[in-house]
């Protein structure tokens, strides 16, 4: 009676899916673009931006740093979501992020702004995208093929 040993076959391995997780890169970023905005947006105000509407009512510095941490926030809320439930979490992400930073402009361009605070305004929109989109498209899988 002969015996065989049966040896393991090799098998390719089973391929993982990893996201990683998005909110402390994405808190990070949102705390960084609040700075950077803000003080940018001190320094185009000593510059002589009013950031005023057509009703003479001014954009307090303070406003920049809230308003980007919550529009940032929100976008690391809605990374999360989308490293969780969407296909292409990456690529989703990127193209709703641009679409919503073009919106960001809507307001800037028709609340009444005169042209140099209109552009900073814009300006400092793009700046924030800069710096929390990548971030956190970094840390969402790569689309597949």
């Amino acid at each position: 009676m002969s015996t065989t040993t049966q040896l393991p076959t090799p098998t390719a391995p089973t391929p993982v899916v990893h996201r990683l997780p998005v909110w402390r890169h994405g808190v990070a970023a949102a705390l960084v673009a609040s700075v950077v905005t803000t003080v940018l947006a001190a320094l185009a105000s000593a510059a002589g931006v009013s950031f005023a509407d057509r009703t003479g009512a001014g954009i307090p510095t303070a406003g920049f740093a809230q308003l980007t941490l919550i529009f940032s926030l929100l976008g690391v809320a809605m990374a999360a979501v989308m490293a969780r439930r969407a296909r292409r979490p990456r690529s989703a992400f990127v193209r709703t992020a641009l679409a919503l930073t073009a919106m960001s402009f809507v307001p800037d361009l028709t609340f009444g702004f005169d042209a140099a605070s209109a552009a900073t305004l814009i300006a400092l929109h793009t700046v924030a995208a800069a710096i929390v989109v990548p971030t956190l498209a970094r840390r969402l899988e790569a689309d597949a093929g």
